[in-house]
């Protein structure tokens, strides 16, 4: 499974995170532009490790704002269904809770 992220998931990801300009343009880049690794690699002379290592904290954040057995889902949908759906989000935060 390709790491993908939306632009308001990586922003949420990097809220507070405290790392460099570069992790960041690298880990965008990769998660949110789908651009290769190997790009990164050659463009900025940096470590195959380094590239990943800016991609895994990145991500490694975002995994963190959803607990394990839950993914994040954004999607446009008609209003009774978006109810039905808001409703869904409650009952699981509410199982989370507990």
């Amino acid at each position: 499974m390709k790491k993908q992220l939306t632009e308001s998931q990586f922003q949420a990801a990097i809220k507070g995170l405290g790392v460099g300009q570069q992790t960041l343009e690298i880990a965008h880049g990769v998660l949110v532009e789908g651009k290769t690794q190997a790009e990164f690699v050659a463009l900025l002379g940096v470590t195959k490790g380094a590239v990943n290592q800016a991609v895994k904290r990145v991500w490694d954040a975002h995994k963190a704002l959803t607990p394990e057995g839950f993914e994040r889902v954004t999607a446009i949908l008609p209003e009774h269904q978006a109810f039905i759906v808001k409703k869904w989000a409650e009952d699981a935060k509410k199982k989370r809770d507990t």
